[in-house]
This record gives structure tokens, sequence and C-alpha cells, in this order.
């Protein structure tokens, strides 16, 4: 099967969006796949509604969350945390390492959250917000899928079947209003680009893009049998692309993401 998804690596025609979609239609497990060409606005797609556990890529929703606190007024960046003991989780992150009384903002937590998918602060903001709040702001955008249903590593919420539900069609509204400067405000679409585009884990989307000088917005997500990379990708035209997986082979969709986004990017390159 891999060499059946493998695109030619030597070819500068790269792959178009609608081979890319039949491809990963034959990945294993539960797969979505989004395209969308951000001048303009073709969009290809395979399953993009359906609703996958959302690993990392639920701190999207929570980066939303803080950012709209921050434009009503209601959450100060600059405002400190003390790090508690029983605030740290495993990793992603470094905050599981750092020392119990360490004082961070709401800044510092928001931003860790992302770059370095730091599931400490992550937990320490959905206490702040509640899982209600996030929810709340996601139906008010029109997101019907995307839902915080527990905090992470709550194995006894997890024992229960409750888990964070995404859908790659929805991820890909989100990163549009943030690319037009339209999710919150201006300024602060234009910040949470910024933390996106400072992304550390790279290993799929930009797995080729960044040694060719592409700049990628992105956010990850990595579990048991799951892998996800929703991002913008910063070529000549702009485009996202949304990759989500449950129950597939990791490996192999991860390569898939590597080859596909640089095959996208060779494609529109070579259309001019």
């Amino acid at each position: 099967m891999a060499s059946d998804l493998r695109i030619d690596m030597n070819s500068l025609e790269g792959i178009s969006p609608e081979q890319a979609s039949m491809a990963a239609s034959r990945l294993p497990g539960e797969i979505s796949f989004l395209y969308r060409n951000l001048l303009t606005g073709e969009t290809v797609s395979y399953e993009e509604n359906k609703s996958l556990c959302a690993a990392s890529v639920i701190k999207l929703a929570v980066l939303t969350e803080a950012f709209f606190r921050i434009e009503e007024g209601t959450l100060d960046p600059q405002t400190e945390y003390v790090l508690q003991e029983e605030d740290k989780l495993p990793s992603c992150g470094a905050l599981t390492y750092m020392h119990t009384g360490l004082n961070v903002t709401m800044e510092d937590l928001y931003t860790a959250m992302i770059i370095h998918s730091d599931n400490t602060a992550t937990n320490i903001l959905l206490k702040k917000f509640t899982m209600e709040a996030v929810n709340r702001r996601m139906r008010s955008l029109g997101l019907s899928i995307t839902t915080v249903n527990r905090l992470l590593f709550d194995g006894e919420a997890a024992a229960k079947g409750l888990e964070n539900q995404i859908a790659a069609g929805e991820m890909a509204f989100l990163l549009e209003k943030i690319f037009r400067g339209e999710l919150v405000s201006r300024k602060a679409s234009e910040k949470m680009l910024q933390i996106l585009k400072n992304q550390r884990l790279n290993g799929k989307i930009p797995f080729f893009l960044h040694g060719m000088g592409v700049p990628v917005a992105h956010k990850t997500g990595e579990d048991s049998g799951i892998t996800h990379d929703v991002g913008i990708i910063y070529g000549e035209t702009p485009f996202i692309l949304c990759f989500c997986g449950n129950k597939t082979d990791v490996p192999l969709f991860e390569r898939f993401m590597q080859d596909i986004s640089l095959g996208i990017y060779r494609w529109l390159k070579a259309q001019g």
C-alpha cells in the first residue's frame, strides 16, 4: 500500500488536490483530507465533515477562546499563574519539566500550548475558561462538531468514552478566518498566525517545505493510532491542508502528509 500512495518526489509537476483526495481515500483507518486554495476558494476534500478524536488539534479551539477573551477584556495576557505540581502532565510540552512555583503568564501558556503542544498549559487554560465556554464559542462560530468533552489525560473520562472531537472542514474554517484576519479581530488573527508559524513540531506538513523556505502555520495532533496536521502553507499561492486520521497506520499517514504537502505545493507552482 505504501508504494501505491507515494508520489514521485522528483516530479516538478507535483500532485493535484484531486489525486491527493483519491489517495487519501485509500489510506487505512478513519481519514479526512481537505485542500483549499486561499486565492480562489477552490476546495477539494474527502470526508471533511467526519467527526474524529481531536488529540492536540483541539488546542486550536482553546487558542481561539483565549483571544476572544483578550478582545473582550476578560483575559489579560500578562496575568501570571503559579505552576503547581498537580498541574503537570506527560509530554508534549516543557512545563511538566519546570520547577513547581514557576510564574508563567497567560500568554506563555497559550503560546506553549501551540508551539510545543504543551498539555499542562492546555489543561490550565481549559480549567480557567471551562470546557462549556470553549464549546459555546465554537457553536457561536457555527462549528457543530468541534467539541471539548474532557481535559487532557483524564483517564476516568476517557474510560467512559469521552473524547474531544474535531472535523477537518471546521479546522479549515478557523484557519481561513485567521488567514483573512477575521477570527476575533485582525490584530488577534495576526497574533494567532504568528504563534502557529512558530510551531516546533514540524515533521508532517512542513517536513519538506521548511527546507525550501516555505512558511507553514499549523497545529499537529497525535495519540495511539491518531495523527493530524492542519495548516496554512505560504507558497506563491497560499493554501490550506488538513490531514486528520484515527485508527490509522501512523507512520504511513505521516509520510503521506509529507509527500502530499510537497506534491500539492509543486502542482500549484506548475500551474503558474
